[in-house]
């Protein structure tokens, strides 16, 4: 487990996705232990494109469009019954763009995405230690929940294609486990288990309800930390169920994914 160090820091990030992406996962080290008192804000970009459609719902044929995302996260650690706890709230600021070959049509928006907001509770191993006590905390197994929710505050029209919001909630519940590991504690392994629930979008297109199932997943972590990143690592993400569809839509979906990053 890596010791937390930084106060405000700054965090890039660049994904290409040719797949609709259907859900996001927690980061790397979500549920390491840090002391209490602490703000934190977070800046991150993505870029993200996809041959078919971000919309996984809607499928159109010859389409190519892209996204440039900024996100701005803010986190407060502090203590509650001795356990660290932190909440913190984000906001999306993106460019989408498409454009369907072959013909003349094409568009653009820019402006707010969706808002989220997350609880996160360190059930074992994450007592609540001030900056000064922190110094001397040994890593160890900690045994973390959360709960994640994302408010429908993002620019959105029925009757266009192009959205950066969804009209809709989703909850999402996650347990996680990190155990560290090897010379010095450096290595770390996380697994983590959830499930999203998606409120109706009652004005889908115009006229019709985009109703999602609730969506089980988990991930698992390898990880090496060093100073001074909080570490590197491997990440193979699960999800099981549906994409987002009309109602009468049956479709199901099984998806999973490597990948490396640093942060």
């Amino acid at each position: 487990m890596c010791k937390f160090v930084p106060f405000v820091y700054l965090a890039l990030a660049i994904l290409s996705a040719p797949d609709p992406a259907f859900a996001q996962f927690s980061e790397a080290h979500h549920y390491d232990n840090a002391p209490v008192g602490v703000n934190q804000l977070e800046f991150a970009y993505a870029y993200a494109r996809a041959n078919a459609s971000l919309d996984t719902s809607l499928v159109v044929a010859g389409a190519k469009f892209n996204l440039n995302q900024g996100t701005i996260t803010y986190t407060r650690y502090f203590g509650f019954v001795h356990r660290v706890v932190w909440i913190d709230a984000g906001i999306p600021l993106a460019d989408l763009s498409g454009s369907v070959s072959g013909t003349n049509i094409h568009g653009s928006i820019t402006g707010a995405g969706d808002s989220s907001y997350t609880v996160t509770a360190l059930m074992k191993g994450g007592t609540a230690l001030s900056v000064a006590q922190f110094v001397d905390y040994k890593p160890t197994t900690t045994v973390g929940l959360s709960l994640n929710m994302s408010a429908p505050t993002g620019q959105y029209n029925p009757n266009k294609l192009l959205n950066l919001g969804s009209d809709r909630w989703s909850f999402k519940p996650e347990i996680a486990v990190s155990q560290p590991f090897g010379r010095e504690q450096k290595w770390q392994v996380d697994a983590y288990a959830h499930v999203y629930f998606f409120t109706d979008n009652t004005s889908y297109q115009g006229k019709e309800i985009l109703r999602q199932e609730p969506l089980p997943g988990g991930k698992d972590t390898l990880a090496i930390c060093s100073r001074p990143m909080r570490g590197l690592p491997l990440i193979r993400s699960i999800l099981f169920g549906a994409p987002p569809s009309s109602i009468a839509s049956t479709r199901t979906m099984r998806k999973g994914t490597s990948r490396w990053a640093a942060r």
